[in-house]
């Protein structure tokens, strides 16, 4: 392992974008958003007011092909907030026979519909740059096989036989092999205070290096988007997986996001955030406006007739009264994308009518194969009392953060769910 250290002066911190002119001028930071300038600084900062002017969208969302034991391949644009499983997802090693993932990109991704009126997305970035505390064989073996070598790792900490090594890694160290932390002092696991790896360390590798890399990930015209999924941590209330209604209450669904903050975040972990879009941090323009664009987005009278994607919200992140999280997540989310790629066929029958959208029906999502039983009944719930003091925090997040900005149509899809949640 070859130790350099990037120069940066926190005290002085200067990080400016200019869309007018597209330039980005960063000074002193030591985070990878502000210091990899052609990631979230262009690639989503200053490529959304691209977008905005041209008539596509800039996203913070992962891009991955889906597809199943006979052989229909889907592709799914996933946006959650950061170190919310968007890599895991991206390079998810299902658990249900016959699936297979194929990753075009975890992080970025840049949508317009074609002439065809498909929308189709495109990875600008040539390769990963994902959070290493939890990455493992157990959670993600791809990732593990993709950082192997050729890889650059930030603030992880570092074992005197040349290797790396971070919490979460599910490795045994050898008695004879020491650690350094991310600081440079001696680290002994399990003894020493604090983390051997900083909570937002990273691992930096080509794409081309992904075992599941997808053939069509450098397609210049981009690979077809069936659906759109939005997520994030939500410990309570908020069911496994959800369908919008249409349109609008997806793009409701996507500005309404609230997520706990997490290491990549600025606050501090246990948080509740508004993280809409899981664009928070990187919005390049005025909120309001980009609600409008997405409102836009689908107006077939200057489109023409559109093939939309269907719009889910996911939560792999809820826990039961004891604390514990309730699905088991990581390869088993391919039971929930299993019942996602179903809906796309509009098969019936799968879900019941709720006032915050479509939820599975209780026996609609396979179990089988499951190590441990799942509370399905729990984990699909829909508390009348728990929304309608959602409906009040986003009423109140919605007129302090966005006021006069807000379109008319996002306004109306809350007061619609607040009427459905009263006649409940």
């Amino acid at each position: 392992v070859k130790r350099s250290h990037w120069p940066c002066e926190p005290a002085k911190v200067l990080v400016g974008h200019v869309p007018s002119s597209n330039e980005i001028i960063s000074y002193g930071s030591g985070y990878g958003g502000n210091s990899l300038l052609g990631k979230k600084c262009f690639a989503l900062r200053i490529a959304s007011c691209i977008a905005r002017d041209e008539g596509w969208l800039a996203e913070h969302m992962l891009i991955m092909g889906v597809t199943n034991p006979q052989g229909k391949k889907r592709y799914i644009a996933a946006a959650f907030p950061s170190a919310c499983g968007k890599t895991n997802l991206a390079m998810m090693k299902p658990t249900l026979p016959g699936w297979k993932i194929e990753c075009v990109g975890d992080d970025i991704a840049w949508m317009r519909f074609d002439a065809k009126g498909q929308l189709r997305a495109i990875n600008p970035e040539a390769g990963f740059f994902g959070v290493a505390p939890g990455t493992s064989e157990s959670t993600n073996p791809f990732a593990m096989q993709t950082i192997a070598e050729n890889t650059v790792f930030t603030n992880v900490a570092e074992t005197s036989d040349g290797g790396v090594w971070w919490e979460g890694m599910d490795v045994e160290l050898p008695d004879d092999i020491t650690v350094t932390d991310w600081r440079g002092r001696p680290f002994k696991v399990g003894v020493s205070p604090g983390l051997a790896a900083h909570a937002n360390s990273r691992f930096c590798a080509p794409a081309d290096q992904c075992p599941i890399i997808d053939p069509n990930w450098e397609s210049s015209e981009g690979v077809p988007i069936d659906a759109i999924i939005f997520g994030g941590r939500r410990p309570h209330g908020v069911p496994l997986v959800y369908e919008a209604l249409n349109w609008a209450h997806g793009v409701f669904m996507g500005a309404s996001m609230r997520s706990e903050a997490t290491a990549a975040a600025e606050h501090k972990k246990k948080v509740l955030m508004h993280d809409p879009f899981a664009m928070r941090p990187f919005f390049g323009y005025n909120f309001g406006d980009y609600l409008q664009h997405w409102l836009d987005f689908s107006d077939e009278s200057k489109r023409g007739k559109l093939n939309l994607p269907k719009i889910f919200h996911v939560n792999w992140f809820r826990k039961n009264a004891n604390g514990k999280f309730i699905w088991p997540g990581f390869g088993e989310n391919s039971r929930v994308i299993e019942w996602i790629c179903r809906r796309l066929d509009s098969e019936p029958d799968l879900y019941v009518e709720t006032p915050i959208g479509r939820v599975p029906k209780v026996d609609s999502i396979r179990l089988d194969g499951l190590k441990d039983p799942v509370d399905m009944k729990e984990l699909l719930s829909v508390s009348k009392n728990f929304w309608l003091h959602e409906v009040e925090d986003i009423e109140h997040y919605f007129t302090e953060q966005v006021n006069d900005s807000l379109p008319p149509q996002i306004a109306s899809e809350l007061q619609q769910l607040k009427s459905r949640l009263s006649d409940s």
